[in-house]
């Protein structure tokens, strides 16, 4: 095949229009394939040869082409031409020029249609591998945190208003225990996505006699698709990926926004490194949180990849269709965006200083500990819903006073219920409150250094 011919151009009786060339070309992105369309197509040429389609000798030009194409790719010597659509002609016309005739007979029995998919397979398979030791490195993080700010108290926030104090560190586990959730996920995400469609052909399987199993032993994939329609038009584990990594950004930018607020000077309970802030070009004074920003911001584009393709595979008839072109910069960016986020959170977590002080200080504001109360008036033999209304009563008498529910007297709560006694000032304060959560999963700090000696166990 020649360079400027199209590989179905035999049908065809006048060139394509240079303008449709440029609008359904994919190669300035999927380029990014090129390993696993190499890895793939060594493959291929195996198992032709293993059935005796081509010869031993075809297959080793074959396998020694594409590994020199291969090595110009990395070397950034190969050159892409305009008029190859993707990567699969780009890798095909160079081989054919290299090898001669033998490199047209690489596609014998396939389509770029099941090529396709098993690229995507591929590069998705290394990619959650990869994305998986990110979340571990950041789960570690987390850990390393809760175990340095072990004792810290915070407040805990329900609707953006304080609630109950509990101990940093039980915040901090509450990021690991998302992280966890996400790479479940992922890692249930993987056996889907290892599955191998090649032998699908364009849609309705090849009738060359290729052995399929020998691929997919040869390509490590543990299962192979059952039907060849399903196989070509597939991108249920494209979209899943992505939404597990809409999950991940999720989770990330939760923590980001808490970031964000704690470095205010109205919170002033964290400060974040200068290595991983920015300034302001016109305010001297500036530190920004951009990373943690950014983050946040990043999000967005991850829940608009996955929305883009969920849209973009909505209305497709079975089975190819061009339209799936479109999967595979939503997927890159993904990716792209998922990894290196979780990159620099995990760089920045180590080079937080957080305000313990202050964080305790405020942990004991907007009456934390009057949940404490009401569980008291209950062990009391009070009915729960009667202890509620008192210490409701009790709080706007504080807010009415002036005073603080650790400085009213005895006699001032039994105003309120006169099975009040002098015990009750033990579970006023935000210390002996974190202390009294003791159910499992609860706050306490025992709670919390057992979590770390299991997570460390595991």
């Amino acid at each position: 095949m020649k360079r400027d011919e199209k590989p179905w151009g035999g049908r065809f009786s006048e060139p394509t229009n240079r303008g449709v060339e440029t609008f359904t070309a994919s190669i300035q992105y999927d380029r990014r394939l090129y390993r696993q369309d190499i890895e793939g197509s060594v493959a291929h040429a195996r198992a032709l040869a293993k059935q005796g389609i081509i010869t031993k000798a075809e297959a080793d030009a074959i396998r020694k082409g594409l590994r020199e194409i291969r090595a110009d790719i990395e070397k950034g010597i190969f050159v892409f031409h305009p008029d190859d659509e993707d990567i699969h002609m780009a890798v095909e016309k160079a081989l054919t020029e290299r090898i001669g005739e033998a490199g047209g007979k690489l596609h014998t029995g396939r389509s770029r249609n099941d090529q396709i998919a098993l690229d995507i397979r591929l590069y998705l398979r290394e990619e959650i591998g990869r994305i998986i030791g990110l979340l571990g490195d950041l789960k570690g993080g987390f850990v390393e945190s809760a175990k340095r700010e072990l004792g810290v108290i915070v407040s805990g926030y329900t609707h953006m208003q304080k609630a109950q104090p509990v101990l940093l560190s039980h915040y901090l586990l509450a990021f690991r225990e998302m992280l966890d959730r996400d790479e479940a996920r992922l890692r249930d995400c993987l056996k889907r996505v290892n599955v191998m469609p090649l032998g699908a052909a364009a849609m309705a399987g090849t009738g060359i006699p290729i052995d399929r199993r020998y691929i997919a032993r040869l390509l490590r994939f543990p299962a192979m698709t059952v039907n060849s329609m399903d196989a070509v038009s597939d991108r249920d584990f494209v979209a899943e990926f992505i939404f597990a990594a809409s999950l991940i950004m999720m989770h990330l930018s939760r923590f980001c926004e808490d970031l964000i607020l704690w470095s205010t000077d109205e919170f002033g309970y964290v400060e974040i490194a200068d290595a991983f802030t920015t300034g302001s070009s016109i305010m001297p004074q500036k530190k920004n949180p951009d990373v943690a920003e950014l983050i946040r911001g990043k999000t967005g584009r991850v829940c608009g990849n996955l929305v883009a393709l969920l849209t973009l595979l909505k209305g497709l008839p079975m089975t190819y269709n061009r339209d799936l072109q479109e999967d595979k910069e939503p997927l890159f960016d993904t990716v792209d965006t998922v990894g290196a986020s979780l990159e620099i959170l995990t760089a920045m977590l180590g080079h937080l200083r957080y305000n313990r002080e202050k964080m305790e200080e405020g942990a004991g504001g907007g009456f934390s500990t009057a949940t404490d109360l009401a569980e008291y008036l209950v062990m009391k033999g009070v009915p729960f819903r009667e202890a509620h209304g008192i210490v409701g009563r009790i709080v706007a008498f504080c807010i009415r006073n002036g005073k603080k529910l650790t400085g009213l007297t005895l006699r001032d709560f039994k105003k309120f219920h006169k099975s009040i006694e002098k015990d009750v000032f033990r579970c006023l304060t935000v210390r002996q409150s974190v202390d009294a959560r003791k159910v499992n999963g609860g706050t306490a700090e025992q709670n919390v250094r057992e979590r770390i000696a299991e997570i460390e166990r595991q």
